[in-house]
């Protein structure tokens, strides 16, 4: 059965109708539209030899069993954010299918081949992000949290993953899933601009950024705006506008791809006629390198003490959250490169800034690698997000080679 990469054109753009308004996509995970999408995606299946099943967290599952029981993975998830695109996490799912319909037609593979629809990946009803991978890869460690989490409408995360038989006690149950894998592929939009500024179509991903995300409290003294001098004011705000400029240069001096961000800045009192008591400012650094990313750290906290000192405040800071950088394997980051060189001719490798499911199972100690489609302006999670046709068929072309380069890889093994 020969591959048909504009089949996976024709079926993300049926989703599109299937699941989505005049606003973008709708399906986010735990509700019936995100369901409905499921139920279309195993209609599509139905005709192929799979053994299909949904596992503790919600994950699911069609395998396709081969000579081998070590299987390699093609995955991606079916949520959206609400008001999203027609491409982010379904690309990856539909281009999957596609790949393994035509292993399927080839007969039985050398080793198992399995497509994985991760659960909510987005995170978007409950703020918790990567649900099912993380099951599974047995990092999710937070289950006292998650139960407090509630919608918009104060529904609780548990009831809502219960109505999909989801039990949270049983989810990391999950991990068993991954007994014998041995790779993990996955295709994904860019949803940044670095492929179209390059005019490239495709990309081989290095892997996931490590992030280091702060809270840093500015304290100075609230005084009357029109009788504190200029130079006898204690201004907060001073301290963080001062950083939110460095940050660019500290970023600049690391280099190879670092970001730092200021994501907002609270002030209080916040009136017009007091200078700023305390500023609350928000911090993001991310970079590949573990190293670099401390660095970039070390620089930022120097400079605050310095700002805190020429304008006679004080800075404290608080760690939000923090995840290390997950390099992608390098043999399949290779694999990655040469079927994309097979399929467009030239290829670009970078990181990722955006995690995705692959990082948890890279984190499991599966090999792990990500190819990139370019995104039309860099746009995602919008009705906006846009990649062009012959760009999305080349990426399923690219993905059906990498997966006969891994495959092959696996079963020599």
């Amino acid at each position: 059965m020969a591959l048909e990469p504009a089949r996976v054109v024709s079926r993300l753009r049926e989703l599109q109708q299937l699941t989505g308004d005049e606003n973008g996509a709708q399906r986010v995970a735990w509700t019936d539209t995100w369901s409905a999408a499921r139920a279309w995606l195993a209609g599509l299946l139905r005709d192929l030899p799979l053994e299909v099943e949904r596992d503790e967290a919600g994950n699911d599952w069609y395998t396709l069993r081969g000579l081998s029981e070590r299987a390699v993975l093609i995955g991606g998830h079916m949520d959206s954010v609400p008001n999203g695109g027609w491409l982010d996490g379904c690309l990856n799912v539909l281009a999957g299918a596609e790949v393994l319909r035509r292993i399927a037609g080839e007969g039985t593979p050398p080793v198992t081949v399995r497509l994985v629809d991760w659960a909510d990946e987005e995170g978007a009803r409950f703020g918790r992000s990567l649900f099912g991978s993380s099951a599974a890869a047995g990092s999710m460690r937070d289950q006292d949290e998650l139960r407090l989490l509630e919608d918009r409408d104060g529904v609780g995360l548990p009831e809502a993953v219960g109505a999909f038989g989801v039990d949270l006690d049983r989810a990391l149950e999950a991990r068993r899933r991954l007994e014998g894998a041995a790779a993990y592929l996955e295709l994904h939009i860019e949803q940044g601009p670095v492929l179209e500024s390059m005019g490239l179509p495709l990309g081989a991903v290095l892997g996931t950024f490590g992030v280091e995300r702060w809270r840093i409290t500015w304290t100075g003294q609230a005084a009357h705006a029109g009788s504190t001098p200029m130079d006898r004011r204690r201004d907060a705000l001073a301290g963080s506008a001062k950083l939110a400029l460095e940050i660019r240069d500290i970023a600049a001096r690391v280099g190879d791809g670092a970001v730092c961000t200021c994501g907002g800045v609270v002030c209080k009192p916040g009136i017009v006629t007091s200078v700023v008591e305390t500023a609350e400012q928000l911090l993001d650094q991310r970079h590949l390198d573990a190293a670099s990313l401390a660095e970039l750290l070390r620089q930022a906290r120097e400079a605050s003490e310095r700002f805190a000192a020429e304008e006679n405040i004080d800075v404290a800071w608080e760690r939000i959250w923090n995840i290390e950088p997950i390099p992608f394997d390098e043999t399949l980051v290779g694999f990655c490169d040469e079927a994309i060189r097979d399929v467009a001719g030239v290829s670009h490798r970078l990181p990722s800034g955006p995690l995705h499911d692959a990082a948890e199972i890279a984190r499991a100690g599966i090999p792990t690698v990500m190819m990139f489609a370019q995104s039309l302006r860099g746009l995602s999670h919008t009705k906006l997000e846009d990649t062009r046709e012959e760009h999305i068929e080349m990426s399923v072309v690219a993905l059906d080679r990498l997966a006969d380069k891994t495959i092959a890889w696996v079963a020599e093994q």
